[in-house]
């Protein structure tokens, strides 16, 4: 099959903080996501009705969920589906959002379907330090690591607290490129 499913998933304000409703499709450009004959699928956590994994093992790893949120309704089964996450984030304190941790948490009802899949990390933050994304980049390697996901890039908007700040660096041409590649 020529098609991949893009899917963005994202923590609290990654519409609207990250690049301020800027998506994955426009910053890899979205001519070029639907030339290529990519579809892509938003989940907006900051929005969703999602609940964290309350860890009662129910669903044996293996789903469905006790909870029938948007998570179990909408997302996992685009999840299941796709070739591609794409996990977008602002960073807050080092780490990532609690929205997004809440979706990664509960991966766990989907553990073993949802191993080697590609993988793509997209975060902005204001700080500008080379230490700013050290302990972001080290849950999302051990992540994928564990998942025994394919990573197919990352992009680490640093001193990009901003739309303006963001739209004129050079981080939408490094997420362009990684889309290029696909």
């Amino acid at each position: 099959m020529n098609r991949r499913e893009f899917l963005k998933l994202g923590g609290m304000g990654a519409l609207t903080v990250f690049l301020s409703g800027c998506g994955l499709s426009s910053l890899m450009g979205e001519e070029t996501t639907k030339a290529a004959g990519h579809d892509v699928f938003v989940f907006d956590a900051a929005k969703a009705d999602t609940h964290p994994c309350a860890g009662c093992d129910a669903c044996h790893m293996d789903g469905p969920c006790v909870y029938t949120d948007d998570i179990e309704n909408t997302l996992m089964p685009k999840m299941l589906d796709a070739d591609l996450l794409v996990l977008v984030t602002p960073l807050y304190y080092w780490m990532m959002s609690a929205q997004l941790k809440t979706v990664i948490d509960r991966f766990y009802a989907r553990t073993g379907k949802l191993h080697h899949k590609k993988s793509m990390l997209i975060a902005t933050c204001y700080d500008s330090g080379s230490h700013a994304m050290d302990v972001l980049t080290a849950t999302y390697k051990r992540l994928v690591e564990y998942m025994e996901w394919t990573d197919v890039g990352m992009v680490l908007g640093t001193g990009c607290g901003a739309r303006s700040l963001v739209e004129s660096s050079e981080f939408p041409g490094q997420a362009r490129q990684i889309g290029a590649r696909l």
